[in-house]
Order: C-alpha cells, then sequence, then structure tokens
C-alpha cells in the first residue's frame, strides 16, 4: 500500500506536515524563528510550512529553515471550493474543504505560486479557493494530503457517506498522480476524530492510499495554549467568556517532539509515521536569492525601462518645478544613474503604476 522511509533512526525520526504559522492570520501564534529552532533543537530533519491560504511566510520560513540546518518544506493549507472557484453562492460555496499541498520541487513551488494567486484573484469567496479543475492544470511536482476534520474525506465520511469519501480520496489520488496523495491521520484527542479514525483507517487500506500522520500545528509549545486561545478570540470577535464560541477544544496542536509522536501511533501505524520521512525526502526546493525577480514591464518600442524611467522622470520635472536648473537637471541625472545601475528602472516604473492606478 505505501513505499516505506528508510531506516528511521532509534530515538524515532518524525517531520512535521501540518503547521501553521503566525502568517495563518489570527490563527497561527508560532513565529517563524522559533518554529526553526525549536525543531532544530529536537533532532528533526525538516519543517513545513502550510499556513491557511496563503504563502508569505514562505521566504522568511525557508531562510530561517537553512540557519537552522533543517531542510524547508513549502506548502499550503489550500481551500478547495465545493464545487466551482468562480461559484459564489450563499452558504453552498461557502462551505470549502481544507487540503495540504507540498511542493516537491522547483516546478511545484511555481505551481503553489499559481494556485495561491488564482485563490485570491479568481476564487475568493470568505476565503481563497480553488478548485480541483484549477489544482489538476498545476499539480506537476505536488504532494497532497487529506488534511483534517474540515478535509473533504473526513467530512464526508462524518456525514455518513462512505462511497463519497472514497471517490473524493480517488479523485484527489488522480489529479495528483500515484504516490502523491496521502491520507492524514490525526490524534488531539478530539471526539470525531476518534470516531472516524477507524473508518478512516480502513478506507486508505481498501483503496490502496498511503497514510501519513501529522499534528494540526498552531503554536509552538504546550505553554502556548491561552495566547492562542486569545488570538482565536480576536479572530472570531469574543471574549474568552462567550458562550459556545470557537475554540480549540485541548492544548495538542503544538510542535510536538517526534517521540511523543511515535508513542501516538507506534502500535497502529508506524507506516504513517515513516512516511513523514519518505515526504520529506521527496521535498527539495530551491531557492535563489540572487539577483533581481521583477516582473516584467511593458514599454513602448524603441525604449527601455532606464529610457522609458528617464521619460516619466522629466515630465515630472516640468510639472514641479517653474524652472529646470542644472543643479535639479545633475540630481535627476545622479539619481537615474544609480537606479539603472543597480537594475531597479523596472521597480520604480512598476511602483508609479500602482500609484497611478490607486
Amino acid at each position: 500500500m505505501t513505499q516505506r522511509a528508510p531506516d528511521p533512526s532509534p530515538d524515532g525520526d518524525f517531520v512535521h506536515l501540518h503547521v501553521h504559522s503566525e502568517f495563518s492570520l489570527l490563527d497561527g501564534l508560532s513565529r517563524i524563528g522559533e518554529m526553526t529552532q525549536r525543531v532544530a533543537e529536537q533532532g528533526m530533519p525538516a519543517l513545513a510550512l502550510t499556513d491557511h491560504g496563503s504563502m508569505y511566510g514562505v521566504i522568511p520560513f525557508y531562510a530561517a529553515a537553512k540557519k537552522a540546518g533543517i531542510k524547508p518544506i513549502i506548502g499550503i493549507e489550500a481551500y478547495v471550493a465545493p464545487r466551482g472557484m468562480t461559484d459564489r453562492e450563499g452558504k453552498t460555496d461557502a462551505d470549502y474543504h481544507h487540503m495540504i499541498l507540498l511542493a516537491k520541487d522547483d516546478i511545484g513551488y511555481r505551481n503553489l505560486l499559481a494556485l495561491t494567486t488564482a485563490a485570491h484573484l479568481d476564487g475568493y469567496y470568505y476565503k481563497p479557493r480553488i478548485d480541483k479543475e484549477l489544482l489538476a492544470k498545476h499539480a506537476q511536482g505536488l504532494i497532497g494530503t487529506s488534511a483534517c476534520l474540515g478535509g473533504e474525506v473526513l467530512k464526508r465520511l462524518g456525514q455518513g457517506d462512505e462511497a463519497g469519501a472514497a471517490r473524493a480520496a480517488d479523485e484527489y489520488r488522480s489529479i495528483l498522480g500515484e504516490g502523491n496523495f496521502f491520507i492524514e491521520v490525526q490524534e488531539h484527542g478530539i471526539d470525531d476524530q476518534k470516531r472516524l479514525h477507524p473508518q478512516l483507517v480502513e478506507l486508505a487500506k481498501r483503496n490502496r492510499i498511503p497514510l501519513v500522520a501529522t499534528n494540526d500545528t498552531h503554536y509552538t509549545s504546550p505553554d502556548q495554549y491561552e495566547a492562542h486561545d486569545l488570538l482565536v478570540c480576536i479572530q472570531t470577535a469574543s471574549n474568552l467568556d462567550t458562550p459556545g464560541r470557537m475554540r480549540f477544544e485541548n492544548n495538542e496542536f503544538y510542535l510536538k517532539p517526534a517521540a511523543d509522536m511515535r508513542r501516538l501511533f507506534r502500535g497502529e501505524l508506524p507506516e504513517a509515521m515513516d512516511n513523514t520521512l519518505l515526504i520529506a525526502e521527496q521535498c527539495n526546493v530551491n531557492l535563489d536569492f540572487s539577483g533581481l525577480r521583477l516582473p516584467h514591464f511593458e514599454v513602448p518600442d524603441g525604449e527601455t525601462e532606464g529610457s522609458w524611467l528617464r521619460t516619466a522622470c522629466e515630465r515630472g520635472l516640468l510639472a514641479r518645478y517653474q524652472a529646470v536648473n542644472d543643479e535639479i537637471r545633475h540630481r535627476l541625472d545622479y539619481e537615474l544613474g544609480i537606479i539603472d545601475r543597480m537594475g531597479y528602472s523596472a521597480y520604480f516604473l512598476i511602483v508609479a503604476d500602482f500609484i497611478r492606478f490607486a
């Protein structure tokens, strides 16, 4: 049913693959540097970042993980629209499904960027959403998991629709390709998780879909539970004593040590633990910070970005000064010379375009 990761060490290696940081706004408390340092101190070889619907934290996370000596695994927890991502009809289309997506390589990383961009620009309805059609167009280089109780597979199981859950799992496997979709198992002491766990494991085995163990991490250490609870109150405009407010049921949503995670699943599902290492080995994104990564800015035929910036600045001089003397022109030539040598002419044109639009 599943490939086995090579030789986990005796102390029980494990990689956290379902992790929210401070960039899951008002939902994650963990700070990037704190997370990566804790994982390094615990001897784990890698750490994923899967913020809700966004990749705002990717660059600081990548840099911090490299500095801490662990492998950064770049991902998102996507919101999958129940119908199409352009459908926006009442609560029907607000009932999105969660799904973890991880980049295996640089192609996968670029596909994550494409998915999150489209989710915000084209699919936004309460949350930045994608759909299965868009995922299929950008599936290369990605690994997916079924996520938490908010994922489609567990949702359907919870509704008593075992056939629908199996169809959903098979559909995600077909989209991502054999070996690239995993059924996620979690143990947070939540009643619904415990109730549905046997069915979920049986579904995975019956359909020959590999399992992977995760801890839905929203804060770094157990002593941060109360601070995170306050964050949830801010998110939901509630007070601590508001009846029936949204809250995390217990203090289990932190970066648990590998040994603790292995104790949760060792007896029943050792392969689900080993598969965290297998996935980590497969994920190898390399971000190149050398050079500039500016969008292409269209300029008229016969112009360069530098010459077009100068033309715009010349117009600005005439608009701002009654008379353009040698001192003013010397200052303009000096500033434009630095901008052009540094390769930032396109940057200034782009910012100017934003300002004109605004």
